[in-house]
């Protein structure tokens, strides 16, 4: 096996990598099955709220666990040995679908909107376990190999949850719901392979006071520099994700004329652009953090982001959705198509480095919680991402225009994390020289 792959397979980190993708996947099939069902199928037509509204409630049930609990989610990894914990998450996980499945099969969505925010805060206590246990079971040359095959595992699992999900829930209610509970299990047994490491400090206090355990980690964090411009770049990846991805069908159906399974291909390409983007950044690397590799995914974004808008604003409206065979007999089908690829393969360089240099920044104790505290910004940030959209989609009704601010945005980010961290222009210097 080629070298900067041959930790892949040990259990040093496939147990972990099975968990987490296992995880990812079950979190969007068991969303999106439900999304659809209320959207289609009329799950919850007799609720009080308009199927939109619901829509939006379990979006913000899901997200609302990592303002929440993330700064004592930090504090439990930090107190207790990290492979227990992701087993002891993954446990819960089961007990969730557990109720997901009688809730499927009664189709009841107040069951369904639980399991929503038990599936949020299951996600909360395992994000700090996964990044700070990283480091502990990989070498310093391994470690951004790691975080891009995280990175593109989890996009992918992203991608085959929600297609599934669109498909499974046309499906007896049973079988969707056995199924969702079947990924739980083999997650849990995947976890059960990582190996034990011993918490960073046992003696950690751990606060149950939510808000002031979040202000207290935010000080913290944002003492330190490093950490705080890591999670400022990180939290605008996930920013620009959350708007390509939220305006994705409406973009496919307005301008390009396409359908759901259009729709599904534009999702696909740009998940396995950020996959391959992702590796291929780790690989280039040699196992080195180049923060100058940030400076290249933010360009890339603009540049692709930019001829997203400018090859869509040339197309003519379409009143009619066409299939994926109708989409891809058009000529413009096929520079869209490498765009969208692209702007993913950039992301997966504007992210993975990021994601290394948070790790490396902090001291052993502490970086379970600045994981934690990334994710609190992280949440902050995609939530910004959908009220922004939202006025200015009322303001001016131009996806494009959306596109376009968000592309060009890439600039004065990376312009200003440049500002914070002047280590970043050295390492390009260095990487043209070498």
């Amino acid at each position: 096996m080629n070298a900067f792959f041959a930790f892949a397979t040990t259990r040093r980190f496939a147990p972990l990598f099975g968990t987490q993708f296992l995880g990812a996947f079950n979190d969007n099939l068991f969303k999106t099955s439900f999304f659809v069902l209320i959207s289609y199928y009329g799950l919850g037509q007799n609720a009080v709220l308009p199927a939109s509204q619901m829509l939006n409630l379990g979006a913000l049930l899901f997200v609302l666990p990592y303002f929440l609990f993330s700064a004592l989610a930090g504090q439990l990894a930090t107190r207790f040995n990290k492979a227990h914990l992701a087993q002891a998450v993954k446990i819960l996980e089961v007990a969730i679908m557990l109720l997901a499945m009688y809730g499927f099969y009664h189709h009841s969505s107040t069951l369904l909107f639980i399991c929503i925010f038990l599936m949020g805060l299951h996600s909360t206590i395992f994000g700090p376990v996964k990044y700070a246990i990283l480091p502990e079971y990989l070498s310093s040359q391994e470690l951004l190999m790691g975080n891009g095959l995280i990175e593109s595992g989890t996009f992918l699992a992203i991608l085959f949850g929600q297609i599934l999900g669109t498909i499974m829930a046309s499906t007896n209610m049973l079988f969707l719901g056995g199924s969702v509970l079947l990924v739980a299990v083999m997650g849990l047994g995947f976890s059960l392979f990582m190996p034990s490491v011993a918490a960073q400090n046992a003696n950690t206090q751990v606060d149950y006071h939510i808000f002031r355990n979040t202000k207290t980690l935010m000080q913290h964090t944002w003492q330190q520099k490093k950490l705080a411009s890591a999670i400022i770049g990180i939290s605008w990846f996930w920013f620009i994700g959350s708007v390509y991805t939220t305006q994705l069908p409406t973009f496919v159906q307005k301008h390009l004329g396409g359908n759901d399974n259009v729709f599904n291909l534009m999702l696909a390409l740009f998940s396995i652009g950020i996959a391959s983007g992702s590796v291929f950044c780790a690989r280039i690397s040699k196992g080195t953090l180049r923060l100058g590799l940030v400076v290249i995914g933010s360009i890339g974004l603009t540049l692709f982001g930019s001829l997203l808008v400018f090859f869509a604003n040339g197309l003519h409206a379409h009143n009619a959705t066409q299939g994926i065979f109708a989409f891809l007999s058009n000529g413009f089908a096929y520079p869209i198509i490498i765009i969208m690829i692209f702007i993913g393969f950039f992301g997966g360089f504007f992210s993975v480095p990021l994601y290394t240099w948070l790790q490396t920044s902090s001291d052993d104790e502490f970086r379970a919680q600045a994981i934690a505290a990334n994710n609190v910004v992280n949440a902050i940030f995609m939530v910004a991402a959908a009220l922004i959209s939202a006025l200015l989609l009322w303001l001016f009704d131009s996806i494009l225009l959306l596109y376009l601010l968000v592309a060009l945005g890439n600039l004065p980010l990376i312009a200003y994390l440049i500002l914070r961290e002047k280590s970043i222009l050295t390492d390009i210097k260095q990487w043209f020289i070498s």
